[in-house]
């Protein structure tokens, strides 16, 4: 019984060193393991996840991250390799101090003097990378020339770690780079520090990411990561994962009742419910090697569909709900993506690849001759319509990087929309005709008539008519993410597809 005793109270003793040093805090909340107050602070912090827009709101006090150690509170998780993670952050309220904290941080261990790395704004906007070498070294600091920053990544790639930061709705500034031996598993997530031992302050976390990224030697079109379909609240640009799956999942179409989508995958297409986040393959006959060129009619009564049966591919049209497919484009000429409807239903526009030059063409539903809309060597891609009818986007690489174009529906005018230093590619048009949606490659990670899988990438927007574009969505995609028309119909929802290894999944996956 005595022995019993001492062992009880050894036992209840190292749960009370572990809490006091804050370990206890292991429930897993969202994507993370756990939340843990570091170091010896007054006030204990917290973290509230909600469910429904998948934001963090994180409580903490704490005297600083700063010096030989560290007081603040920590919402992570254990992971080993590379990764990306990336939030948008803001703090609430107005505040004590002008150097409270909020970021992205990986550390070595839980304990305050930890050797660490973190990407921090501070209150009076001061943006920076710091980080502490050996355990109780003094922290050190590399400022961005950015300041008041709210979108911010940190990525790991072997020991080296890149700090990115933008202003929401702005692409990211310059890079800061620091090499750091952390061990491959660490902890990694956010956390806020109040910089007054006395005083709690809040941040709220959204679009909160861990993005494992593609392995060196991973092999295009042949491998494959797991995506994410996420929709993107274009008034607030906070983005919920719906859906997850270990496999390809490619090309959101969003149907004009608002109550499915419509996504590729493994050749076959699936129509997916959104009240009951449940895909069903879609009938489409004798095409049974689709591609993520696939489209809509403005009635909503048709599909367009590309295939690949035992040749290029080639385009369909076949109901929205399933059935037999009818090919409306020629055998034998080359591979046809198909990408727009007329509004009145009576043409297709698709890229067609024709003597080894792709260009926009035209072909009638009803069936018919091809007619070339573009006549420019390289690429034209990703046609259009307007929903009057009058105007069909696409995109082109004729000025040398890949740009938004514009022409009349019979080909005339054609007229560049974007000029930017970027690779810009699939213009999609707002069904209430205001604005348009495209996807921007980096011009330091791929070449001008490419489109590759995982990659950096934004997702952009800007007035149909022309004028400054900003950025509703920083991730991890590219082939696959919004190849098609995207849009909800009431204009105020985009839905896209974003890509991990889900590891750390954010959503139930799904074996399908």
């Amino acid at each position: 019984m005595y022995k019993k005793a001492i062992c009880l109270f050894v036992g209840l003793l190292a749960m009370a060193v572990f809490a006091a040093n804050g370990y206890s805090q292991t429930k897993a909340i969202g994507i993370f393991d756990g939340n843990t107050d570091i170091g010896a602070v007054k006030h204990t912090g917290n973290v509230v996840y909600d469910t429904q827009t998948q934001q963090y709101t994180v409580s903490g006090s704490g005297t600083n991250i700063w010096f030989d150690k560290d007081e603040f509170h920590f919402v992570w998780k254990r992971i080993k390799g590379d990764f990306i993670l990336r939030t948008n952050a803001e703090f609430i309220g107005k505040g004590t101090e002008a150097h409270r904290k909020f970021g992205l941080m990986v550390r070595k261990t839980l304990d305050g003097k930890s050797p660490h790395i973190n990407a921090v704004v501070h209150g009076d906007g001061l943006t920076s990378l710091q980080y502490r070498k050996a355990v109780g070294d003094s922290t050190k600091e590399q400022k961005s020339a950015l300041t008041s920053a709210d979108v911010i990544q940190l990525e790991r790639k072997g020991s080296t770690y890149t700090m990115s930061v933008a202003r929401k709705g702005d692409v990211f500034g310059p890079e800061e780079k620091i090499d750091l031996d952390l061990g491959d598993e660490v902890y990694v997530g956010i956390f806020v520090c109040s910089h007054n031992p006395d005083v709690i302050e809040k941040a709220t976390f959204s679009n909160v990411r861990i993005v494992v990224p593609a392995p060196q030697g991973l092999v295009p079109y042949k491998q494959y990561l797991g995506s994410s379909i996420e929709i993107l609240d274009m008034a607030t640009q906070n983005s919920r994962i719906i859906y997850q799956s270990p496999k390809s999942l490619q090309a959101p179409n969003w149907m004009v009742d608002g109550k499915s989508l419509i996504y590729n995958s493994d050749g076959s297409l699936y129509k997916y419910n959104l009240a009951t986040n449940t895909p069903t393959v879609l009938n489409t006959g004798v095409a049974k090697n689709n591609n993520n060129d696939h489209v809509l009619s403005f009635d909503g009564k048709w599909l367009t569909i590309s295939s690949g049966d035992g040749g290029p591919s080639i385009g369909y049209v076949v109901p929205s709900n399933g059935g037999e497919a009818r090919k409306v484009t020629v055998t034998g000429k080359g591979a046809s993506y198909m990408h727009g409807w007329s509004p009145d239903g009576k043409y297709l526009v698709f890229c067609g690849e024709r003597n080894k030059e792709y260009d926009v063409y035209r072909v009638p539903v009803a069936g018919g001759p091809e007619e070339r809309l573009t006549n420019t060597p390289g690429l034209d891609d990703g046609p259009e319509y307007t929903p009057d009818g009058q105007y069909i986007y696409f995109n082109s690489v004729r000025s040398g990087l890949m740009q938004v174009w514009r022409m009349k529906a019979d080909g005339t005018e054609q007229t560049q929309i974007t000029n930017d230093d970027y690779n810009n590619w699939f213009p999609h048009v707002s069904p209430d005709g205001k604005w348009i949606v495209y996807i921007t490659f980096l011009k330091s990670e791929v070449s001008p008539g490419d489109h590759p899988f995982y990659k950096h990438v934004y997702l952009r927007v800007m007035p149909v008519g022309g004028g400054p574009s900003k950025v509703v969505a920083y991730l991890y995609g590219g082939q696959g993410t919004i190849n098609t028309p995207s849009w909800s119909p009431d204009s105020k929802h985009i839905a896209f597809v974003s890509n991990t290894s889900l590891l750390f999944p954010a959503f139930p996956i799904s074996k399908n």
